[in-house]
């Protein structure tokens, strides 16, 4: 069975996603909030990396960019941010639609992927010095997210 990553459409796929999910977010007025200090030019590059690991591609993004703990210390802060989470999975839904992706199972997989990550994840931690060294990019499949159990 192909790797949801694989079934997005691998590097290219996960690029195209990457793409679109940043162009919606900074178009739209809630989640553009969250890049009004900058971004690094290659971010869409660095965010395609780890999608493809988290989602069963190569370990690239930990390879070149660094682990999971960089990634949740760079989104950790005391704010609610309910609102802004919630515009950010919508334009994700649409970013979907933008790269192509249209299998309904494809689609409901990578959806609950970035839920979950978006509001499980990145909301962990209050602030970044609570945030613990040496944590893993977290790997999801068609069932969910991977544990030591499966």
């Amino acid at each position: 069975m192909k790797t949801v990553y694989e079934a997005a459409g691998g590097a290219e796929g996960m690029g195209r996603l990457a793409d679109a999910w940043h162009a919606r977010v900074l178009a739209d007025e809630v989640v553009s909030h969250a890049f009004s200090h900058g971004f690094r030019p290659e971010h869409t590059a660095r965010l395609a990396a780890y999608w493809a690991e988290a989602l069963g591609g190569p370990a690239a993004y930990s390879t070149e960019y660094g682990d999971e703990t960089m990634v949740v210390r760079i989104h950790s802060g005391p704010s609610d941010r309910t609102e802004m989470d919630l515009c950010a999975i919508a334009c994700f839904d649409q970013a979907l639609d933008d790269a192509g992706i249209s299998d309904a199972r494809l689609r409901q997989v990578l959806h609950d992927y970035f839920a979950w990550a978006t509001t499980t994840t990145m909301e962990r931690y209050r602030s970044p010095d609570e945030v613990p060294a040496g944590l893993s990019i977290p790997h999801w499949s068609w069932d969910g997210l991977v544990t030591g159990d499966r």
